[in-house]
């Protein structure tokens, strides 16, 4: 290859990769411009919102802000769409209509949809993706367009330490207690118990606890241990090496077995 093509694309490369190092930088930029807190609300102008709460840029659909409060340090990923009313620029009323309590997680592309009260308990977490929603189409008239009929509503409660898998959906009027589980994908309405999972579409009941039994039907792996409060980092990464070299010795233990045995391997 002649040698000015070989600076000729040294050159290209070069270029290349300093127009992605800015581009990426001006993005990160952006999106720590963009993001709404309680100290930067942008164009917004919400009933509430907590201290170390934060929007990610860049948001969803977002009207009658008003009527929207958020608890302290929540996080809200990327495009998700909060809204109170049927439109933007209605009057709803003294009081709030959708509430979100502290600590809660909304993954990104979620959706929460509320003309009449909708309520996130406290350390509610959201996978992405996740719909909640007060109304629902109606179809009782065979003539008209459905998108054109009037919708149900109802209210909508979601208890405190709750997690919802990716893509679960909430329907108007579904109830969910405290720390209940929703599985990825679901569709749930009506009333779900404490200390809950469900499943499919619609949600069913697939394991519950019980005080005297435990969990229905058991837990088919043991409970994480947790993470001692005092560990430092430097002790979790030598846990970590240490384990992954008692990893390799019995690796290396079960080869050695299998050498000695005789006939291993043999049909």
């Amino acid at each position: 290859m002649p040698k000015n093509e070989n600076l000729f694309s040294s050159w290209r490369g070069w270029c290349g990769r300093v127009t992605s190092r800015l581009v990426h930088r001006g993005w990160r930029a952006v999106q720590r411009a963009g993001a709404v807190t309680a100290e930067r609300p942008g164009p917004y102008r919400f009933g509430s919102i907590g201290v170390g709460t934060r929007l990610a840029f860049p948001q969803g659909t977002l009207f009658g802000e008003p009527w929207i409060e958020l608890g302290e340090h929540c996080v809200i990923g990327e495009q998700v769409t909060l809204t109170a009313g049927m439109m933007p620029g209605v009057d709803l009323g003294p009081d709030p209509v959708l509430r979100i309590g502290n600590g809660v997680v909304l993954g990104r592309g979620s959706h929460v949809i509320a003309s009449v009260p909708v309520e996130f308990g406290d350390d509610v977490f959201c996978g992405p993706y996740v719909y909640v929603t007060s109304d629902n189409h109606s179809y009782d008239d065979p003539e008209q367009p459905i998108g054109r009929q009037w919708p149900r509503s109802a209210p909508v409660h979601i208890g405190p330490g709750s997690w919802l898998g990716a893509g679960a959906v909430i329907l108007p009027g579904a109830r969910l207690g405290r720390n209940v589980v929703v599985a990825a994908g679901a569709v749930v309405r009506g009333e779900v118990p404490d200390h809950a999972v469900v499943a499919g579409a619609p949600a069913r009941i697939i394991r519950r606890w019980a005080p005297e039994e435990g969990w229905q039907p058991p837990l088919r792996t043991p409970a994480p241990v947790p993470i001692p409060e005092d560990m430092t980092v430097e002790q979790l990464l030598a846990l970590a090496e240490l384990e992954r070299e008692q990893t390799k010795e019995r690796g290396q233990v079960g080869e050695r077995g299998l050498e000695r045995e005789p006939g291993a391997g043999a049909s």
